[in-house]
């Protein structure tokens, strides 16, 4: 079976899905990508099986067909943190107006490229335009390659500090998260991730089967213990 699957459930749930393995008899295999990728190779034609996007996105995939209708679920809400390097002073970020005096005195900002479709990256440029700073931290931005997140140049010491899901910072060695961005720049509907079946999925049943121990009680305490709250059930 293939889920394709965005970025921010990189190695989040192995050792569930070797379970999931063992106790269906079902291989699967997981290709990641950002969601907006995901999205565009689904629309493409690309066979899979399951898709793992944000909400908006599935919903784009159910309109168009790719999605087979009534068989999506909200897994999990996500959000955007500031994270700094491990043991290094955290900014006051407690506020809109303490945010941006963090983020314009900072050396260094990763974030990821919206360019490549990643859904914290189109949310935080889109509010960085609203905001003004996207010209005043251009200079000061790094962004990382493909395949990799904001948090680990934060690591490896090529940016100060990241706006990264937990998630991805939490599974990040080396690094902190200071704390969830204000109120004003979380965007939940964006950032909710939702599983669906493919319209031209091998083996609907055994794709249903898959989605369905997602939702299952051990998967969403696996979730939630990684910085996300679980979905609509």
């Amino acid at each position: 079976m293939k889920v394709l699957s965005a970025n921010v459930f990189t190695n989040a749930l192995d050792d569930h899905f070797r379970d999931y393995e063992r106790s269906s008899g079902n291989k699967v295999v997981f290709e990641y990508a950002t969601a907006g990728k995901v999205k565009d190779r689904l629309q493409s034609g690309e066979q899979a099986d399951v898709a793992i996007v944000t909400r908006p996105m599935i919903d784009q995939l159910e309109a168009t067909g790719k999605i087979a209708r009534g068989t999506s679920v909200d897994l999990a809400r996500s959000a955007v943190a500031l994270v700094v390097r491990k043991g290094a002073t955290k900014p006051d970020i407690s506020s809109l107006d303490a945010l941006m005096r963090a983020l314009k005195s900072a050396r260094s900002i990763s974030y990821p490229n919206p360019a490549r479709g990643g859904a914290e990256g189109v949310l935080i440029t889109h509010d960085f335009d609203r905001l003004g700073l996207t010209d005043e931290i251009k200079s000061r931005t790094v962004f990382p390659k493909p395949g990799h997140f904001a948090a680990e140049l934060v690591a490896n010491g090529e940016a100060e500090v990241a706006i990264a899901q937990p998630m991805e910072a939490l599974l990040q060695p080396g690094v902190e998260i200071v704390g969830l961005l204000p109120p004003e720049l979380q965007s939940p509907a964006s950032l909710t991730f939702s599983a669906g079946e493919l319209a031209n999925a091998k083996d609907r049943t055994t794709a249903h089967a898959l989605i369905e121990y997602l939702r299952s009680a051990p998967v969403q305490s696996a979730l939630s213990s990684k910085g996300m709250e679980p979905g609509r059930q």
